[in-house]
């Protein structure tokens, strides 16, 4: 079972979980800022799939949590996404507070050796997870998905809970 289950630093520097989003949709993507291919093919998709969504969207916390926290910093996330993905929030921590964030997600990564001084890779899961307004799982998203099929099973989920409240004001 997927847990929302986190307690980490945004790219903001504050701490934050997932009752920080309580009241909103939580799309999680985990990855890493020196990523050559796998995370902006995801995060160009899911950013696609966002911007289709239109105004429903304002409803969705986008999160990219590091699995790299020995380099992705907190000023490092900010700059890299604003720069690339603003939609996204980057998530950070220490190296405990990542894999208890990836355990929870049941998410796989694996530092691989160095080929050069500070240069090595980190293969990892590439699935993004929907959250509902309380925290609770509702969906995966495979990178095999296509950015269409991700925006259908986003925007059905959204239209059954057309009738709460939304975040507090």
């Amino acid at each position: 079972m997927i847990e929302a289950s986190f307690s980490l630093l945004d790219h903001d520097g504050r701490r934050v979980g997932p009752e920080t989003y309580r009241g909103r949709w939580m799309l999680v993507f985990f990855g890493f800022t020196h990523c050559k291919v796998v995370c902006p093919r995801n995060l160009a998709k899911l950013s696609a799939m966002l911007d289709g969504l239109g105004p429903a969207a304002d409803d969705i916390v986008p999160l990219y949590i590091t699995v790299d926290p020995e380099r992705d910093t907190p000023e490092r996330m900010r700059t890299w996404l604003g720069e690339h993905y603003p939609r996204f929030t980057g998530l950070t921590g220490t190296r405990e507070e990542i894999d208890a964030a990836r355990r929870a997600f049941r998410v796989f990564a694996q530092r691989r050796p160095e080929t050069t001084p500070g240069d090595y890779d980190v293969p990892h899961t590439a699935i993004a997870y929907l959250l509902d307004r309380d925290g609770r799982f509702r969906d995966h998203f495979p990178e095999t998905r296509s950015e269409a099929e991700i925006r259908e099973g986003i925007a059905g989920l959204l239209a059954s809970d057309a009738g709460h409240a939304g975040p507090p004001a």
